[in-house]
């Protein structure tokens, strides 16, 4: 009786292991357009609007836990969006002058944005100290929507 009763332990026993050891596991994506851990700025600016366009908010220059660069538009930031998608760009100033035929090493593109509140956006390479200013263009209404000085 007690054989018995070891075996059916037993046979339980391998049955969990069994089992167990075939779960699927569970697959984790990371974002890598999100900070890891911490943001921590480093600079902070206000959009000031342009153009009739509603843009406002704040917008911060930094690095996640991992010393990788983000720009951070913060949650209350928006713009006009009814144009089309708006594109972000670091300068040296609040004038944007793209030079098409040569390019403009005091504009560096960042990319779109098309939602309001809070986003993010990776700066891969890092940006260069001369960069003082954040221009939101609309390219399809060929105006700047708004700027904020970095500081």
């Amino acid at each position: 009786m007690k054989s018995h009763i070891l075996f059916f332990a037993l046979l339980t026993l391998t049955s969990l292991t069994v089992f167990t050891a075939c779960e699927k596991e569970v697959e984790v994506i990371v974002d890598s357009t999100q900070p890891r851990g911490a943001f921590t700025p480093s600079k902070n600016g206000t959009f000031v609007e342009q153009n009739g366009t509603g843009s406002k908010g704040a917008v911060q220059l930094g690095t996640d836990a991992d010393g990788v660069q983000f720009l951070k538009f913060g949650s209350d930031f928006s713009t006009n969006f009814a144009t089309g998608t708006v594109t972000v760009y670091l300068s040296t100033s609040m004038t944007f002058t793209p030079d098409p035929g040569n390019g403009n090493p005091e504009l560096r593109l960042i990319g779109p944005v098309s939602k309001a509140g809070e986003n993010y956006f990776k700066l891969d390479p890092a940006a260069a100290v001369k960069f003082t200013h954040v221009i939101l263009w609309c390219g399809s209404a060929n105006i700047p929507f708004g700027y904020a000085q970095l500081q």
